[in-house]
């Protein structure tokens, strides 16, 4: 091949080429791309249903437990300001690679450290492992729809949360039956480190940049109003769905008095909420629009939890945490589509900037709702996830129509 034939394959969009793999290819990438998003979602859980035993072995209060909440979220944070670049130029099948071990081996330490300081420590390196494979795995989801020629980013994330509904359950299951958490932890780890090593191979072939041309036509994300507008709706979002996955199990516990297992089956209602709607998500997006999947979606969301609140009871709140899955479902899958599709920029380094700012949602969500419940109490601390659902019912669709989504 000549060295302008070189260039031109090189610099042809990554769909282009993708689509020119045999369909057994594609689709070993797709299912390998779903089992990548199951064993996140399934090892967040993991770590999620633990929330309370952090705070009880540690002797935390709400806003310890809230610093160790953030030292998570802020890995993850810290990770966004470069990982895109890097995953752009690395590709997705080693970024899922390292992200998804480095998340393994952080997740099965995180109730073996003696001390409090060492436990931020590993839940900051956590959540960068997080971040990477987020970004990777979504970069990969991006691509494996173009090659497939249809759209499937909602029920890949709808692996995601099967994959927490599935880790949330069995592990409430293994507690109330009597296994050392430090033991689950472990076990989790070891499942999501050997799915890393199954599946990473059938991931798609990288295409890279161009050596000189494409980074001159590829603009700078941070000067991208596209961007930034799907970012703050992401962020509010994720503020909500963050709150969820951190202090669903600590309400079912302190509020609605419920035994650990029972506490387990709130994210397990969350989680399955989210997995069923993200499952309908696609073709729900191709019949009415992205503006108004948001709108009925948020609005949904809103309802649910003020319902769990007035209602704290164990029926109503994993009534109002399921309407919260369903609702919330969809918003992070057609923000991410969007963001890798924006013109001019590659999609991981769009989706690391969305993301990045989503996640801002992660570091200050929780701080937020800790303090709240400092000062009055875990009700009122999560009345502010209500509000944010009704925030992004009302601007999301705004804004996606605005960009024309």
């Amino acid at each position: 091949m000549s060295d302008r034939s070189t260039d031109a394959a090189l610099a042809a969009p990554p769909h282009t080429v993708h689509r020119a793999l045999p369909a057994a290819t594609r689709q070993r990438a797709r299912i390998a791309t779903m089992a990548l998003f199951f064993i996140a979602g399934m090892m967040y859980a993991s770590w999620g249903v633990h929330v309370p035993t952090v705070r009880d072995k540690f002797h935390l209060s709400a806003a310890l437990l809230s610093y160790a909440l953030f030292a998570v979220a802020g890995g993850s944070i810290a990770a966004m300001t470069t990982i895109g670049g890097w995953i752009a130029r690395a590709g997705t099948r080693r970024a899922c690679l390292a992200g998804g071990l480095t998340m393994s081996v952080c997740g099965a330490l995180i109730l073996v450290v003696p001390d409090y300081w060492m436990l931020l420590a590993v839940l900051a390196v956590f959540g960068v492992g997080m971040a990477t494979l987020d970004v990777a795995m979504n970069a990969e989801a991006s691509a494996v729809e173009e090659a497939i020629g249809r759209p499937i980013m909602s029920s890949l994330h709808g692996m995601f949360s099967l994959g927490g509904m599935a880790g949330a359950a069995i592990g409430g299951a293994l507690l109330a039956r009597g296994m050392a958490p430090a033991l689950h932890l472990f076990l989790a780890s070891a499942l999501a480190a050997l799915v890393l090593f199954v599946s990473c191979p059938a991931v798609l072939p990288h295409v890279p940049h161009a050596p000189h041309g494409e980074h001159a036509r590829t603009g700078n994300r941070w000067r991208t109003p596209a961007l930034w507008a799907l970012g703050g709706i992401a962020l509010v979002a994720l503020i909500a769905e963050g709150a969820m996955y951190d202090w669903a199990t600590v309400y079912m516990r302190d509020v609605v008095v419920s035994t650990p297992a029972l506490a387990s089956a709130a994210y397990a209602a969350f989680s399955g909420g989210m997995a069923a709607a993200r499952f309908a998500g696609d073709a729900v997006r191709a019949r009415f629009g992205a503006p108004q999947l948001v709108f009925a979606s948020a609005s949904l969301a809103c309802a649910g939890m003020i319902g769990a609140l007035l209602l704290p009871y164990s029926f109503t709140a994993l009534t109002g945490f399921t309407l919260m899955g369903l609702g919330l479902a969809n918003m992070m899958p057609v923000l991410f589509a969007a963001a890798a599709r924006v013109k001019g920029i590659h999609a991981a380094e769009g989706l690391a900037h969305v993301a990045g700012i989503a996640y801002f949602g992660l570091l200050f969500g929780p701080v937020v709702i800790g303090g709240i419940t400092q000062v009055t109490n875990l009700t009122v601390g999560l009345a502010v996830v209500a509000l944010c659902a009704a925030l992004v019912a009302f601007a999301g669709p705004k804004v996606l129509r605005r960009l024309g989504i």
